[in-house]
């Protein structure tokens, strides 16, 4: 018996000498908690012989596609070309380098899941909980009467004293509300600011002129306008030449604005809304003619162009509070304070994450932390 056995380990020596062993792993996995759109297929290879190519094919159920050609024997590619109602199969081709085919292997059969939840996500969805919760607390409490407290904006509580300005110099108010269309936030921020303008221009029979820079805004500036008129009392007052429409392009627009502040002197100018780089051209030429300026922006670029220029501005988010701060509306009130206290929440987690992390370096939170963010 010791002897069969000692000739047969004799023989595999021998065999392994004269043919040594060609090994070829190909393995594909499917991407968890994905839409069912990814699959990942990794390779090793031995071989004995030099290798010039390798070819990576998918077959999904009618023809071979190849999806990768490599000199690396030990690798991996994600696909994301797969659907995942169909079933697939891989093939590794090796190739020397006068294009023999020296060895080729075949994968399983594999069909990729789809996910009805993906657990990498969970700490949005704690988030989302929070944030929701928050909101919607805040709004019913507003609605039940309870006084909701806001930061005093000076750039708000100043048009007032802008429009007042504009009627004692007997001289116009113009109004920039940014040239953005109106599918843009800092658009309608803009917009809900200028009907309390238009309500005081209205109030005190001082000029308005709005010019816009898309045929959308022109209609909705316009009834805003005409509601904040008719709010005043002084329906009479408005006509449709307070809101004009000049052009899309940009510096046309702005060459417009520019010429009639030279031209008009406005005692008064309100930006507000969406700006790039005529922030300053417009900014500088309301400064140079002496006006009060009122800005407002969420573009981080072009804030410090107001801030230098203008007297009073809104610094991003600010743009948006503004309807809340100006109406006082339950439901937007009550969104508003939700959303702040949700910052305030996320920013104690990723406080207190921070500290655990390099209190505890094994405790890995880095992921979880920057889904929270």
């Amino acid at each position: 018996m010791r002897k069969l056995i000692g000739l047969v380990f004799f023989i595999l020596i021998i065999s392994y000498a004269i043919f040594p062993l060609n090994n070829i792993t190909l393995k594909v996995n499917d991407v968890p908690y994905d839409d069912g759109g990814k699959l990942v297929v990794k390779w090793k290879i031995s071989l004995d012989k030099e290798v010039e190519n390798i070819r990576i094919s998918q077959y999904n159920g009618e023809t071979w596609t190849v999806k990768k050609n490599t000199d690396n024997l030990n690798d991996s590619m994600k696909d994301n070309s797969v659907n995942y109602k169909q079933t697939y199969k891989y093939k590794i081709e090796v190739f020397d380098s006068e294009g023999n085919l020296i060895a080729e292997k075949s994968s399983r059969s594999i069909k990729p899941g789809v996910a009805f939840y993906n657990m990498g996500k969970t700490a949005v969805l704690i988030g989302l909980i929070i944030i929701s919760g928050l909101i919607m607390f805040f709004i019913n409490a507003a609605r039940r009467g309870q006084k909701l407290k806001i930061r005093r904006i000076p750039a708000l509580d100043s048009i007032e004293e802008a429009v007042g300005r504009a009627t004692e110099m007997g001289k116009a108010v113009l109004f920039v509300p940014g040239i953005l269309d109106v599918n843009n936030p800092q658009t309608i921020a803009g917009v809900m600011v200028l009907s309390e303008v238009a309500f005081k221009t209205a109030k005190y029979g001082t000029d308005l002129n709005v010019p816009v820079s898309k045929p959308v805004i022109l209609s909705t500036a316009s009834d805003t306008v005409k509601e904040s008129y008719l709010k005043a009392g002084r329906p009479d007052s408005f006509n449709d030449d307070m809101v004009n429409y000049v052009t899309n392009d940009q510096f046309g627009y702005v060459s417009h604005i520019d010429g009639y502040m030279v031209r008009e002197k406005p005692a008064a100018v309100f930006m507000l809304g969406a700006f790039y780089a005529e922030s300053l051209i417009l900014a500088e030429t309301g400064h140079s003619i002496g006006a009060i300026q009122v800005a407002g922006t969420a573009m981080p670029s072009q804030i410090p162009f107001f801030i230098t220029t203008c007297d009073y501005v809104l610094i991003g988010e600010e743009l948006y509070a503004a309807s809340a701060y100006l109406s006082r509306k339950p439901d937007v009130l009550g969104a508003l304070k939700g959303q702040d206290y949700s910052k305030l929440i996320i920013m104690i987690i990723l406080v207190v994450g921070t500290i655990l992390t390099i209190l505890f370096p094994d405790l890995d939170l880095s992921q979880w932390l920057t889904n929270i963010g």
